[in-house]
């Protein structure tokens, strides 16, 4: 019997994932192991090698038959991955650490269960099937309580956020977003750094905010993140200054607050806003920032009806992309430019700055831009009554459109091509209308039949003949 065998064994040792204990038996040359399990009908498994010369055949058979009763018994009280892993927090005495784990798997059920099927969650697997998380939450959470009762408050911490990052590289958005909240709450008991770590807590739970479009609560932690980086030396480890990270982060908060105010009609609210940007961005000490700030603040006096103001912003925007040589930025400034002056009523300006605007878009090879600048162009000569021009400018910009995939762009460039060559006909037309003469007749007559523009050729008497000759054809072909 294999109780018997167990009289002068080794000590057994505890297999903690299968809740067993392992011995071995001493027996000649050989060594038996011995799985003792928590069943209580069931007390051992003898693992047996394929010779086993110090026991008969008879024994062997007892030994096997056993184990196949066992082995059916043992997997019927096998517990979850999840549970063993409670049961190893509990036994190592990590109660807060299994508190918090089961409070988190009953969170995720909870929010699963609240979505419903057909939910993205619902399609995943749940946490308790997930093993590899739950290691990384049974090791780093026993570890953030060993340092909690030591003192090591920035261990804490750090235990803390591998979690938040780890789970931010899986996607799993409510455990990363509970694990950035604890480090901030734990930075309250950090006070060996000069609040650095509250600082960088603050810029993590800003950006979980801000990606999950929560924009009133983004901009509450990076304020505060802003606060508490202002002339302090910290670099975080590709050596960024976190005062020039907060500054980038209020800028682009606040310009995503103006959009949501200019989506609702709020345009005072969306250009104070703006100008908070823009302040906030010249702080930060990056120039393509700064004008994208400025770029951004004209454009909004543009839409209010200030464009004496745009103009202004709009200059310190153009500055900055020269600084740079920036052909982008200086496209757009150009064009927004021009834009404004038109509303002041500088015509000349604004095609001065829509020609330096053609020759950066082909510079650029941006063929949307050069549509849109040759367009502009026409337009603006089209209302100046330079027809000839107009209609060279709306020709390119029809020509380039041809070759883009965008139908709605192409039939505003035809409709603006139709008008401009209407009215650079329109002199020739009615001269001949009011004429009255047969040959300035059939020549309208022949226009409309062929759209052949002859309006401005010398009436001779060859042209008279050919005429006559086309008006006789065109009478036949009606007959």
């Amino acid at each position: 019997d294999a109780s018997q065998k167990i009289q002068g064994c080794q000590k057994p040792r505890k297999d903690s994932r299968r809740h067993a204990w392992v011995a071995e038996i001493p027996d000649d040359s050989h060594r038996h192991h011995i799985l003792a399990t928590d069943c209580t009908e069931a007390k051992y498994l003898i693992r047996v090698p394929n010779s086993c010369h110090g026991l008969d055949g008879l024994l062997e058979d007892k030994i096997r038959s056993k184990m196949n009763r066992v082995g059916g018994i043992t997997a019927s009280y096998r517990n979850s991955y999840k549970h063993n892993i409670c049961l190893d927090m509990l036994r190592e005495g990590y109660h807060r650490s299994f508190s918090e784990l089961s409070a988190l798997i009953h969170k995720l059920n909870a929010f699963r269960e609240a979505e419903g099927p057909g939910s993205d969650i619902w399609q995943q697997k749940t946490l308790e099937e997930q093993h590899e998380k739950l290691d990384k939450l049974q090791c780093f959470l026993t570890r953030a309580e060993a340092a909690q009762r030591a003192g090591l408050y920035e261990e804490v911490y750090n235990s803390q956020l591998s979690l938040a990052c780890y789970f931010k590289g899986t996607e799993d958005k409510l455990l990363s977003d509970y694990f950035f909240e604890t480090c901030l709450k734990t930075t309250a008991m950090i006070s060996s750094d000069e609040r650095q770590k509250e600082a960088e807590a603050n810029a993590n739970l800003g950006l979980a905010y801000e990606e999950k479009g929560q924009l009133n609560k983004a901009v509450e932690h990076y304020e505060a993140f802003y606060q508490l980086s202002v002339e302090k030396p910290w670099q975080d480890e590709d050596g960024c200054s976190h005062y020039a990270q907060a500054c980038e982060n209020l800028w682009r908060i606040y310009t995503l607050l103006a959009d949501k105010m200019l989506e609702c009609d709020k345009r005072r609210e969306a250009i104070k806003t703006l100008i908070k940007a823009f302040e906030i961005a010249k702080e930060g000490g990056d120039r393509k920032m700064e004008g994208l700030a400025a770029y951004r603040v004209a454009l909004a006096y543009h839409a209010n009806g200030d464009p004496q103001t745009a103009i202004k912003y709009l200059q310190m925007y153009l500055k900055v992309s020269e600084l740079l040589n920036d052909d982008f930025g200086l496209s757009k400034a150009y064009e927004a430019m021009s834009k404004a002056l038109v509303s002041v009523g500088n015509i000349n300006e604004a095609i001065r700055y829509l020609e330096m605007f053609v020759e950066v878009a082909k510079r650029l090879s941006e063929k949307r831009s050069l549509v849109d600048a040759c367009k502009s162009l026409g337009v603006i000569y089209n209302t100046l009554g330079r027809y000839d021009l107009a209609c060279e400018y709306i020709s390119q910009a029809y020509d380039i459109a041809i070759t883009l995939s965008d139908l709605p762009l192409l039939e505003i460039v035809q409709v603006h091509f139709g008008i401009a060559k209407a009215h650079s006909m329109m002199t020739a037309v009615c001269r001949n209308i009011e004429a009255g003469k047969r040959v300035n007749l059939d020549r309208l007559v022949i226009w409309k039949n062929n759209r052949i523009d002859m309006f401005n050729e010398p009436i001779t008497d060859a042209v008279d003949e050919t005429f006559e000759d086309d008006a006789s054809e065109t009478a036949m072909e009606k007959k």
